[in-house]
C-alpha cells in the first residue's frame, strides 16, 4: 500500500431530479512507474492507480483504466445525471491490490 494516499471528492449535496452535476475527484498518490531504480540500483516496484470507478446507487457512472504514463495525484472531472436521491461511490484500485474508497450522498431538493 502506498503511503499518504488520500482520496478527495467534490460533489453537490443537493440536486434536482434529472439534473446534470459536475463531480471532481483527486487522489494523492505518488504513482511509481516501475522504471526507476533506488539508490542501490534495485528497481522500484510499479505502484500506480490502475483503475477508477464511480457508481450511483449501484449503477456505473464512469469506469477508467489508467496506464503508467498517468501523472502523480490523478484528477478526474466528469458530469453525471442525478435521477433520484442516493449515494455516489468512488473507488480507486492500486497495482499492489490496495483499494481506496469514498462516497458522497446527494439529496433531491
Amino acid at each position: 500500500m502506498a503511503e499518504g494516499v488520500k482520496p478527495r471528492v467534490k460533489a453537490p449535496k443537493k440536486a434536482s431530479a434529472g439534473e446534470v452535476v459536475t463531480i471532481k475527484t483527486l487522489i494523492s498518490h505518488p504513482m511509481e512507474s516501475g522504471q526507476r531504480k533506488d539508490g542501490s540500483g534495485n528497481p522500484i516496484p510499479r505502484s500506480i492507480i490502475n483503475r477508477f470507478t464511480c457508481t450511483f446507487n449501484g449503477q456505473m457512472v464512469i469506469d477508467v483504466t489508467l496506464e503508467p504514463a498517468v501523472s502523480t495525484n490523478p484528477y478526474f472531472e466528469f458530469e453525471a445525471t442525478i435521477p433520484e436521491a442516493g449515494a455516489l461511490e468512488f473507488t480507486w484500485y492500486d497495482d499492489d491490490g490496495s483499494v481506496y474508497e469514498d462516497s458522497k450522498s446527494i439529496e433531491i431538493g
